[in-house]
């Protein structure tokens, strides 16, 4: 009886300590095999996530690098319109037509109504100044009058004026002055002007026409007739 009961014994030892083995070894299989296939996935997420931030580093980079040659060139663009435009401004057709138009703007308002205006032409400062006439004393010029004051400017000058009844500016007479009412130009005649190569241009003031031409050259113009040279 006790042969027996302790080679059961033994038996039944030997079954644990084999299957005791047999689930360790099974155990650290199963770990390592976990821990291999842990390993190369980690490291590689870690690698993409660093990568995508790069590439999202330089793409905010280049982004802020477009954005800042845009201004740039915004700015150069507005820059290099204002300093054509200046130099337009300055320009010797600019500032004749600018003159034409105010005297233009002259006759034009004293058709349409019932008021004078005067054009007056500083040959000393190189200037003109547009004014409506509001006292019976012409020779006072009101600031509320003027409507217009302008410079001719550096490649616009005034040579000189010649009225229609040959009155002309002189050392003397430096300031001349051209009056519109309803009826039209109270005097005609012509304001000659110089560009930046000192050629001449004619201003025309006809008594017959509320329109002002500018003319190429120091140009005739037809005088009033008197009446016993009128045939009709």
């Amino acid at each position: 009886m006790m042969p027996t009961y302790t080679a059961l014994m033994h038996i039944d030892a030997y079954v644990r300590k084999y299957l005791y083995a047999s689930v360790y070894s099974r155990i650290r299989t199963s770990s390592h095999l976990r821990a291999r296939a842990f390993t190369p996935l980690e490291v590689p997420s870690v690698k993409g996530t660093a990568a995508k931030d790069d590439l999202l580093l330089t793409g905010i980079t280049l982004t802020a690098l477009v954005v800042v040659i845009v201004v740039l060139s915004l700015f150069t663009l507005l820059t290099v319109m204002n300093l054509f435009g200046l130099l337009r401004k300055n320009t010797f057709k600019v500032q004749a037509r600018q003159f034409v138009s105010t005297m233009q703007m002259a006759a034009s308002a004293a058709a349409e109504s019932e008021r004078r205006y005067e054009v007056i032409i500083d040959l000393t400062e190189q200037c003109y100044t547009l004014r409506q006439i509001t006292s019976p004393d012409l020779s006072q010029v009101l600031e509320e009058e003027i409507i217009v004051t302008n410079d001719f400017g550096a490649n616009c000058q005034v040579f000189y004026v010649l009225f229609d009844d040959l009155m002309e500016t002189d050392e003397d007479h430096q300031v001349a002055k051209f009056r519109a009412g309803h009826a039209g130009w109270q005097y005609g005649g012509k304001i000659v002007l110089l560009d930046e190569r000192e050629q001449p241009y004619s201003v025309v003031v006809s008594r017959m026409s509320r329109v002002v031409t500018l003319k190429r050259g120091d140009v005739e113009f037809m005088l009033p007739k008197a009446k016993d040279e009128v045939l009709f």
